[in-house]
């Protein structure tokens, strides 16, 4: 019978083993007195072997047994032990032979001393703890005084196997799981897997000198693409293991470390560790999973953020970066139907130009987005298109910043000419870099300097914020603010280690990020006295260097520009100074600070324009009054403005003099 499919060969290895227990049950029938020089055990014994042989025969491939043996490099002697512990599990009244032929009834059980009886070519290092029976816990030991005389029981997950069954291993359920996500890579990633398919293949000997492939970046989806393309070629699985749910305690690592050697054999596996998530504060858990890395026999991926050194293991890195600028266009191409990529126009070069996505944030960008819309127009499209970008850019950096809700517009904005001259031009600057820094090739260079940056300076509540809110409108960007306060550690090295993860997170969208209270550390360049003094120093030319090198806008803010030192003023390419409000421009807030629905009597705009505040007390004033006319139900009058108005002088410490309210009232 010649087997065509999978089911065929799952029913002849069934009886491929089911006739090579026969063959061991007679070993183990012989030891029994009945059948001592009996000519009809000596035919059942016969007709056995010969059955084993045609059932053998039947088969193209190996069986699950052969197989296991070969993999685990097991001995004829080895074979049949394994073959006792099947039986015991597979035949129903095996448990009353072992009994016999032990010549003792409670003994129901296979035990290393009924296999030296049983069968030849016995050796005494089938049972040593370092051979493969027990090293890969084939066969488990049940406690017992005697070696030899303890029973025996095959492993479950070894059971499943020899049926033909593909299970799961129960003892690494939750902390082992299997991993299958194919994907179509961009030429840069699948390169790096070629290069690591190679240098496996060279080292085609599995053993503990098998250098790891250490995969590095920000991106773990990419990373485990990588290891899925690679495994594919070499004809493995992926099977994936946290760094944080990895035992610490030594013996536990010794137990998992060969549980896992088995499942790495049995399924034909490669592992990969995923450090992506580890708290690098956490120096027993690093040291611990490091310690597990270099035990490791065979080919073992580790994902990472950044490189690992680990121990005497030889380890090759792979920087796994983003795609290229081409790469992200195919990508584009190739994940949008082919009837909505031409109603884009030329878009998908801004969209690559703002958000520096992986793939799989430009597949799911796409999928949102053809999915939501039923007869999209060219600009409709485009800007769910956008939105959907943005989307998918967000996670990562709504856990390090606040996301502030932009929905103010240049109306909203009461500036001179001046600065909402040099605003548009920062928005310009934004909105053209793709075509000064890729077409006109002023990025082909340095990457540095290409950061937009800008330094917002004026009082409290002059409007710098809100002109950050009109630059997020205008562009159709996510507005983050972070507080340079709360980044800033005093332990040395951590406040690089804050930035560090908010830029990387911001990197994806392009996001306008926004540093408040930038004096916190852009302080006159302190005189070096110290290690503090040095390590702050640090620290203002890391953020200037991610500023100047961050694809987006980054915006700082000051109360006092006087104190920040003109040697880092000098690598901000944008200052724009936020003045006191004059009467005119106070005048104008006021004019616009009601919205459409709120009722309002006899307010004179010149009259309140007399208060000597910035927008943004303008705004607390205007919003108190409003719930004092409402608690009043009246219309907004000078009366209630007034009131408001008193108070907030009170926060600020001031006095309304006559000539602020002269004539109110």
């Amino acid at each position: 019978m010649m087997i065509t499919n999978i089911d065929d060969w799952y029913e002849v290895n069934q009886r491929y083993t089911l006739a090579a227990m026969g063959v061991v049950r007679s070993a183990v029938e012989k030891l029994t007195s009945s059948n001592e020089n009996n000519q009809d055990w000596l035919e059942q014994q016969k007709i056995r072997e010969e059955t084993l042989l045609l059932v053998a025969r039947e088969m193209p491939f190996p069986s699950a047994l052969d197989k296991l043996c070969t993999r685990f490099e097991l001995s004829e002697f080895e074979r049949n032990i394994l073959l006792l512990c099947v039986s015991i599990e597979l035949s129903h009244d095996f448990h009353l032979l072992c009994a016999e032929a032990h010549k003792e009834p409670q003994r129901t059980y296979p035990t290393f001393s009924l296999a030296f009886a049983a069968f030849q070519n016995s050796h005494w290092d089938a049972i040593a703890p370092n051979a493969p029976l027990r090293r890969y816990q084939l066969i488990e030991l049940a406690p017992e005084k005697s070696l030899t005389l303890a029973p025996l029981r095959i492993d479950e997950r070894v059971l499943h196997y020899l049926s033909g069954v593909e299970a799961e291993d129960e003892k690494l359920m939750g902390l082992i799981e299997g991993f299958h996500s194919p994907q179509i890579l961009v030429q840069s990633h699948q390169t790096i897997v070629q290069q690591i398919v190679s240098m496996w293949s060279y080292n085609h000997l599995e053993n503990e000198f098998v250098p790891v492939a250490q995969l590095c970046g920000a991106e773990t989806n990419s990373k485990f693409g990588i290891a899925t393309e690679a495994c594919q070629i070499l004809g493995r699985k992926l099977k994936i293991v946290s760094a944080q749910a990895a035992p610490s305690v030594f013996s536990e690592v010794e137990s998992l470390i060969r549980l896992w050697e088995r499942e790495a054999i049995l399924s034909e596996s490669i592992l990969l560790v995923n450090c992506d998530t580890i708290d690098i504060n956490d120096t027993v858990r690093i040291g611990a999973i490091k310690n597990f890395i270099a035990q490791l026999k065979g080919f073992v991926f580790v994902a990472s953020q950044e490189i690992m050194q680990i121990g005497q293991r030889p380890t090759v890195s792979f920087d796994v970066c983003k795609p290229t600028t081409q790469e992200q266009s195919l990508l584009w191409q190739r994940n949008l139907s082919s009837d909505v990529a031409p109603q884009l126009n030329g878009q998908v070069k801004n969209l690559i130009a703002q958000f520096n996505l992986t793939p799989a944030k430009i597949r799911s960008a796409c999928a949102q987005t053809t999915t939501s819309l039923n007869s999209p127009d060219k600009n409709d499209l485009g800007s769910a298109l956008w939105d959907a970008c943005r989307v998918q850019a967000r996670p990562r950096l709504d856990e390090l910043a606040q996301r502030i809700v932009a929905d103010s517009n240049w109306q909203n904005l009461i500036l001179p000419d001046a600065q909402s001259e040099i605003l548009r031009e920062v928005a310009a600057h934004v909105r053209q870099k793709y075509t000064v820094y890729q077409e006109w090739g002023f990025g082909n260079n340095n990457a540095r300097g290409l950061g937009i940056t800008a330094l917002f300076a004026g009082p409290s509540g002059t409007g710098k914020t809100l002109a950050a809110e009109v630059l997020a409108q205008e562009l159709s960007l996510d507005l983050y603010r972070i507080d340079l306060s709360s980044v800033i550690s005093k332990y040395i090295g951590e406040t690089e280690k804050n930035l560090r993860r908010v830029f990387d997170a911001a990197q994806e969208g392009g996001a306008i990020l926004l540093f408040d209270e930038a004096d916190a550390l852009f302080g006159k360049r302190s005189e070096v006295k110290d290690s503090r003094d040095r390590y702050a120093n640090i620290e203002v030319s890391y953020l200037l260097q991610r500023m100047e090198s961050y694809p987006g806008l980054a915006i700082l803010t000051t109360n006092l520009k006087n104190s920040i030192d003109t040697a880092f003023m000098r690598r901000i390419r944008f200052l724009v100074q936020f003045p006191f409000p004059d009467a005119a421009q106070r005048a104008k807030i006021w004019q616009s600070i009601f919205p459409e629905n709120t009722p309002l009597k006899n307010l004179d705009t010149d009259k309140l324009a007399q208060l000597s505040v910035t927008g943004g007390n303008i705004r607390n004033i205007a919003l108190n009054a409003a719930f004092l006319a409402a608690d009043s139900k009246e219309p907004v009058q000078m009366k209630h403005i007034l009131r408001a108005a008193r108070t907030e002088y009170i926060k600020l410490e001031k006095s309304l003099t006559e000539a602020e309210i002269g004539g109110w009232v």
